[in-house]
């Protein structure tokens, strides 16, 4: 059965303001709570699907759109094996180090105007 993980949870910073005593629960507002978003652990997965599909060789590149660089391992990876790796962050900023293994940077959105 899964667990059904849809709730609002106390924001770290006001939980340790409560914690200590420096507010009550009568302090709290609206603004002091999130909701909970659980990504189940998505981008293993995609790493994983990257790192299959480049060692069994079933693709000849690959067009991953983001720009997180919990992604270089693949990206090495694929790209040791010979899979052109190509990264669309949708005109957001990269880090470098995700810069530095990838084989280019497209992007098929068109960029918003102001």
């Amino acid at each position: 059965m899964l667990e059904d993980r849809k709730r609002w949870i106390l924001k770290p910073s006001k939980t340790k303001e409560l914690l200590t005593k420096k507010i009550s629960i009568d302090d709290l507002t609206e603004d002091d709570v999130q909701f909970d978003f659980l990504q189940k652990r998505v981008d293993i997965k995609i790493g994983l699907d990257i790192a299959s599909m480049s060692l069994k060789h079933q693709v000849e590149q690959i067009i991953l759109v983001s720009g997180d660089s919990d992604f270089v391992p693949a990206s090495k990876l694929a790209r040791r094996e010979g899979i052109d790796f190509i990264l669309d962050p949708m005109w957001n900023p990269i880090k470098p180090h995700l810069f530095e293994h990838i084989d280019g940077l497209y992007s098929m959105i068109k960029k918003p105007t102001k």
